[in-house]
């Protein structure tokens, strides 16, 4: 299987010779990924929303490229983000649930693949793929800097005692009585918000950094719901203009956790544009799952999920496929819209063929660049893509061409197939009258799934 996956990265580097002959023939771009926590595909107004207004975001997509295929890497954060960082799908990555699991020193990342090509590399929020003092650390895994939360747990809490700075632990002044281990937690008194602390020291390396290429890993956590707060956890320091609302604390406090992303979004620009370094930098904006249905948060107030099936933990599409907005001015083109099938694992390659490297040969992502540059016509497709998923008992997806399948639970007969094309909400099942896709399915299931001492699920007895 990895023979196979190096022969065809083989002929994609050289069908996208050009390509990245004329990227590398220009400045190296500054590479900006901004990743919200649990927001929808329905969640930005450029996505279709009606109650929440995001003109910054949606700034992205007008001056850039919006996607309607792309998907995340997983259902939930901490394997989404293992995809993300090392270009493998969940049936290959090290960590592919949200156990605190630490990624191993032979893992490469993102960071790791651009520092050769004289990337400086920022992660500013939440990382969740390793924890203190740990193989896993941001600073051990390629980023020069880091500040945030290493913990999933730990990130639910806007209001910390403490986040990581690099290595260390940096005290706020908050107050959280009986703090779990990981820092998670209901702070009793809120002083400083971590969203806006985490955000002025990107801001500081955003200026510090910005006369030489740098890659800048926005992993933020709005609007993740403060579990431990239960109906109260949206929290934010203050409604904003969704106060005198007559909606619940929880829809309040969700509406403003994205007006705040957007608003910080749209001062990242303005910073880029100050500097003079706006043309020469390429922003990637996403999420790292579908929405959630917690701290008080109803997503189908919002119709978070726009005409998608499920929700963050599903992998309906609902809870796989985000927004993507990328924006590159000059380069690529303003108000263009892309059918690309993609995911996660793509962003690796992609950025190694925009910083004028070679990606790893046994990923599983494709570069995208060539639909970027707006030729879609030299763009590699997928065969399929994958999921695996091992919370609340386990799951598979696969999506190929038009369509997708899911068992639930894993090994087991019951096989779902969609034609996603035709019915994006996923509701009329073809699986009793497609035994040809079940078959095609079951093959690249097969394929994708490699076994994990971490990750076992009994077999099912299959009829």
């Amino acid at each position: 299987m990895r023979i196979a996956r190096t022969l065809l990265y083989t002929l994609l580097l050289t069908c996208s010779t050009l390509v990245t002959s004329s990227l590398a023939a220009a400045e190296k771009p500054n590479i900006i990924y901004i990743m919200a926590d649990d927001l929808g595909y329905g969640d930005l107004s450029i996505y279709g929303q009606k109650l929440i207004e995001t003109p910054n975001i949606d700034r992205l997509g007008k001056e850039g490229m919006l996607f309607t295929q792309f998907y995340a890497g997983s259902t939930v954060c901490a394997p989404s983000r293992c995809v993300l960082m090392t270009g493998l799908h969940t049936g290959h990555c090290y960590i592919r649930g949200n156990a605190r699991l630490n990624l191993p020193p032979e893992e490469e990342t993102v960071a790791e693949v651009l520092k050769p090509a004289g990337y400086t590399c920022g992660l500013f929020g939440k990382w969740g793929l390793g924890q203190e003092d740990s193989t896993g650390l941001p600073t051990r895994q390629g980023f020069d800097q880091f500040f945030g939360y290493l913990d999933q747990g730990h990130a639910h809490n806007y209001y910390p005692t403490f986040l990581i700075k690099n290595e260390e632990r940096y005290p706020l002044k908050n107050v959280v009585p009986d703090a779990k281990e990981s820092g998670a937690g209901k702070a009793s008194k809120k002083v400083e918000y971590s969203h806006d602390v985490i955000f002025d020291q990107m801001m500081q390396f955003v200026d510090d950094h910005h006369k030489e290429p740098f890659f800048l890993y926005w992993a933020d956590t709005i609007p993740h719901a403060n579990n431990e707060a239960r109906d109260e956890g949206m929290e934010v320091p203050d409604l904003g203009q969704y106060a005198d609302r007559d909606w619940t604390p929880g829809e309040k406090g969700f509406a403003a956790m994205v007006a705040r992303l957007d608003q910080h979004v749209g001062e990242l620009m303005q910073r880029l544009e100050e500097l003079g370094i706006d043309d020469n930098t390429i922003i990637f904006f996403t999420s790292d799952n579908g929405p959630h249905k917690e701290g008080g948060r109803n997503p189908d107030f919002f119709d978070s999920n726009g005409p998608l099936r499920g929700i963050k933990r599903a992998l309906y599409d609902g809870g796989i496929r985000v927004p993507m907005l990328v924006r590159w001015p000059g380069k690529i083109e303003a108000g263009s819209k892309s059918d690309y099938i993609g995911y996660f694992a793509d962003f690796l390659p992609t950025a190694a063929e925009l910083a004028g490297v070679t990606a790893p040969s046994d990923i599983d992502g494709l570069s995208f660049v060539p639909t970027l540059m707006g030729n879609a016509d030299d763009q590699p497709e997928h065969e399929y893509l994958y999921w695996e998923f091992y919370e609340q008992g386990s799951r598979q997806a696969v999506r190929f061409g038009d369509y997708k399948a899911i068992v639930e639970p894993m090994y087991s007969d019951n096989i779902e197939i969609y034609n996603v094309t035709k019915n994006i909400s996923e509701e009329e099942n073809l699986a009793r009258e497609r035994p040809d896709l079940i078959k095609q399915a079951r093959s690249y299931i097969k394929e994708a799934h490699t076994p994990s001492p971490d990750w076992e699920v009994p077999k099912q007895k299959r009829k």
